[in-house]
């Protein structure tokens, strides 16, 4: 029997529906399992899974769970009137990722939400979005630029985070790529970075027995610098000890 050393995280993947004679499609951007690997941990991709049971079963198998990037969430779901800027994810993939979201939580799953991952925490727990930044936030920076998709700017972190942990003092400059962005902050979390304009970059969890980040930047991105990728090794150990605690309480 080989046995099994390396955190195990749970990667949700990108749909696209059957277009004519092309078939259905699940798929990941390679950077995302990569970074786990190079962080020490083994991923492993979660398709749409329609069953709630399912999901269960599937995180019985893993660690840690990590949602990706991707399109945007359809507001529609949240009671909101949807946004012309709005670009909604398949509905399969939102439909799971939803329903991923919740019981991750529910299970103390610990979890690292990404881009519209961090966003998808957000609104799980009781938070909102912006849904258009330029009309919401109409005196904040660009935060997505049509013509570079290197766009960056700077962050302001919060005094004793995982995020200040990460990137330490000096100037420190993260990719933008977004439109959409928390608005109100879902209860049991705090904002461990932030644009200088206001705009929420990253969120850690307050919940002593459930260990859950999120981040608006993409540390997995080719626009991602070496201290961008630590939040990877940081999740993965993370996710190690807090494993490590559910086993020694047990």
């Amino acid at each position: 029997m080989i046995r099994m050393s390396k955190t195990v995280i749970g990667i949700n993947a990108d749909y696209r529906a059957a277009q004519g004679e092309k078939p259905a499609l699940t798929y990941l951007t390679a950077a995302y399992y990569d970074s786990i690997l190079q962080a020490g941990g083994l991923p492993v991709v979660l398709p749409p899974l329609a069953e709630e049971a399912d999901i269960h079963q599937a995180l019985d198998l893993v660690d840690g769970v990590m949602l990706i990037g991707g399109a945007d969430l359809d507001p529609r779901r949240d009671g909101w009137m949807l946004h012309p800027s709005v670009r909604a994810m398949a509905p399969r993939r939102e439909s799971f990722d939803r329903t991923l979201a919740r019981v991750v939580a529910d299970r103390r799953v610990p979890v690292f939400g990404i881009g519209a991952g961090m966003q998808l925490i957000n609104v799980t727990r009781g938070g909102n979005l912006h849904l258009h930044i330029p009309e919401d936030v109409p005196t904040a920076l660009p935060h997505k630029d049509n013509l570079d998709p290197a766009h960056r700017h700077t962050l302001e972190l919060r005094p004793g985070s995982l995020m200040e942990r990460v990137f330490g003092d000096g100037e420190l400059r993260v990719n933008s790529m977004h439109h959409m962005a928390i608005d109100d902050l879902a209860p049991g979390f705090h904002v461990t970075a932030r644009c200088p304009d206001g705009i929420v970059e990253a969120i850690e969890s307050t919940s002593p027995d459930w260990f859950a980040i999120g981040t608006q930047f993409h540390p997995e991105a080719d626009t991602a610098s070496a201290l961008d990728v630590r939040i990877f090794e940081e999740f993965v150990i993370g996710v190690k000890e807090s494993r490590e605690a559910v086993r020694i309480a047990a």
